[in-house]
């Protein structure tokens, strides 16, 4: 029998995508292998930049055939990183774990939360792990203010949340654009905020949803004491006059009690991170992202109310359909 490697073994499933870069690096600089990937669009040239000499496959089929084949010799992988559509996820998890490999799936982890009741007792039967990405959780500037606010969460705050990162008409013909493959723009660009948010203030209590579109959506919920104004967009029209002079198509903003913080640096290394709390086993698993899932399923089910005292000056500006 072949002796494992040294270095942790890996595959990923989904390597053309925009995220997928981020964990092929991650893996490099921590220290692991990537030795498979798979993926039906074959526009995966940025796999040379990091790992040339990893088999790369266009068909599932053939893809399940090489880490079967791996396993067998003594050979298989130890994480399968899942970076492919969200409404695939659930699915994909599944498959890492009757392989015999943990899995780290990008956000959002499932759709639904009872999704996450048949991976908990996957689980349990295979007697391996899911991580998740939640990568607010290792920022710096977000981890401070966590430990700065633990000794008053039951302070009343003001807090708004905007969160604009732009994206051409390609998004809507995509699966991004389609609510039942995505969950829509609350969920595929926002679960990672609304993690953060209950993280730092406070179990979510109520939420109310005033905008729900497929380039926006906006909100309040109280997490904690903290009532929380809240704005999603993929729309370049919704940025502010600053931004668009300054030519920035991203802008990330949280006021909290009328004061800027300032987070917008820090994020280049935040999956490398990820995988290296993992490895180190204090990564994030399935009852750690269950709020932020409850929430986005929540918020994307919601009757829409109208616009109330509390409202996101961005959601009032915003036209209905």
């Amino acid at each position: 029998m072949t002796l494992p490697p040294s270095r942790t073994r890996f595959a990923l499933i989904g390597a053309a995508g925009f995220v997928a870069p981020r964990h092929m690096r991650a893996i490099r600089d921590a220290g692991g292998e990537l030795v498979a990937a798979v993926d039906p669009k074959d526009s995966v040239g940025v796999i040379d930049e990091y790992f040339p000499e990893a088999a790369f496959f266009t068909e599932f089929e053939r893809f399940d055939r090489h880490l079967d084949k791996l396993r067998r010799r003594g050979e298989g992988v130890e994480f399968v990183s899942i970076c492919s559509p969200n409404y695939l996820h659930d699915a994909h998890i599944r498959f890492a774990l009757r392989s015999g490999a943990h899995a780290l799936c990008e956000k959002p982890t499932v759709l639904n939360p009872w999704n996450l009741d048949g991976l908990e007792e996957v689980e349990r039967e295979s007697g391996r792990r899911v991580w998740t990405v939640l990568q607010l959780r290792l920022h710096p500037v977000i981890r401070s203010l966590r430990t700065q606010l633990a000794s008053s969460l039951e302070r009343p705050r003001r807090v708004r949340l905007t969160y604009i990162t732009t994206r051409g008409k390609w998004y809507h013909h995509s699966w991004k654009g389609q609510v039942e493959k995505s969950g829509g723009v609350s969920t595929n660009i926002g679960i990672h905020f609304f993690d953060m948010l209950q993280w730092v203030f406070g179990a979510c209590s109520q939420s109310l949803v005033h905008r729900h579109q497929a380039d926006c959506a906006a909100g309040v919920m109280r997490c904690g004491a903290a009532e929380i104004e809240w704005f999603l967009s993929v729309n370049a029209a919704h940025l502010p006059d600053a931004a668009r002079a300054a030519g920035r198509r991203t802008h990330r903003s949280i006021e909290i009690d009328g004061e800027e913080l300032e987070f917008s640096e820090g994020f280049g290394d935040l999956h490398t991170e990820t995988y290296r709390e993992m490895l180190a086993g204090r990564g994030f698993g399935l009852a750690d992202v269950r709020p932020a899932v409850q929430i986005a399923h929540e918020i994307r089910n919601a009757i829409l109310e109208p616009l109330g005292d509390a409202y996101h000056p961005q959601a009032a500006a915003v036209q209905a359909p």
